[in-house]
């Protein structure tokens, strides 16, 4: 159980860094993904974004 939430926080980490790559395909404008803004700096959380990601990443394993 542990070892998934540490995957997962780190998955919202890498994904954070490559945002403005993946606004330009339309990730991180999905339903639940979610933004706000606090003390005046913009927080991205890409639920939505990471669990496509992540079915895709898993697809790709399957077939190589």
């Amino acid at each position: 159980m542990i070892r998934w939430l540490i995957v997962v926080l780190l998955a919202l980490i890498v994904l954070n860094g490559f945002t403005p790559w993946l606004q330009k395909l339309g990730f991180g404008r999905l339903p639940g993904d979610i933004r706000f803004k606090i003390f005046g700096k913009e927080i991205f959380l890409p639920f939505a974004t990471t669990i496509i990601l992540s079915l895709v990443a898993a697809g790709i394993s399957r077939v190589l």
